[in-house]
C-alpha cells in the first residue's frame, strides 16, 4: 500500500557549523537538539562507520549539529574541512534539491531578519493571488549561500486552490 511519508530532516553543508547553528537559532528560532560536535573518520563507532558508508573514505573529520523546527522537522548542519562554496549555488536546471521552504505569517519581518543577519533577499516578496488571497512567497539566501523560500501560508492552503 502506498501512503504519504512524513518528511524527517534535511542535511545542509555549511562552511562554519557554529555560525550556521547560531543563524538558524536566532533567525528561524529552530531548537538545537545536539550542539556542534566533532566526528572523525574511523570504523569503531556507529557514527564513524555510518559516515564512511555515506561519504566514502578520505573525509578525515567533520563537525555536525542537529536542530529541529517547530513542527519537528530535523535540520542537520555539516561542516567539512576545506569546504568549497560553489560560484552558483542555485543551479535549478540540474537534477537534485535546489531549495527548501519555511513558513512564516510575517514574511516581511522574516525576510528583513534574514538580511539583517547576513543573508540576502533574492527577489521581491510576491503574492500568488494578488488582490484575492494573502498568500505570499520570497526566495532568500542564508549567509552561507544556501537558497531557500519563505511562504506566508502552508503549502496545502497555498496550492489547494488550483493553478495560478
Amino acid at each position: 500500500m502506498t501512503y504519504p511519508r512524513a518528511f524527517s530532516h534535511i542535511g545542509l553543508s555549511v562552511p562554519d557549523v557554529d555560525k550556521a547553528t547560531n543563524f538558524y537559532k536566532e533567525v528561524m528560532g529552530w531548537y538545537i537538539v545536539m550542539k556542534p560536535s566533532d566526528v572523525v573518520e574511523e570504523n569503531k563507532t556507529p557514527i564513524g562507520q555510518m559516515c564512511i558508508d555515506v561519504f566514502g573514505e578520505g573525509w578525515r573529520n567533520l563537525r555536525i549539529a542537529h536542530m529541529v523546527t517547530s513542527d519537528g522537522i530535523g535540520v542537520e548542519l555539516f561542516e567539512f574541512p576545506n569546504s568549497e562554496s560553489p560560484e552558483n549555488n542555485f543551479e535549478y536546471w540540474k537534477n537534485g534539491v535546489f531549495h527548501f521552504s519555511v513558513q512564516d505569517p510575517d514574511i516581511e519581518g522574516m525576510v528583513e531578519k534574514i538580511v539583517a543577519h547576513g543573508g540576502k533577499k533574492r527577489m521581491p516578496i510576491r503574492e500568488y493571488y494578488p488582490n484575492e488571497k494573502p498568500y505570499k512567497m520570497c526566495y532568500v539566501e542564508d549567509p552561507f549561500g544556501i537558497v531557500f523560500e519563505i511562504y506566508s501560508h502552508s503549502y496545502e492552503v497555498t496550492y489547494s486552490s488550483g493553478a495560478y
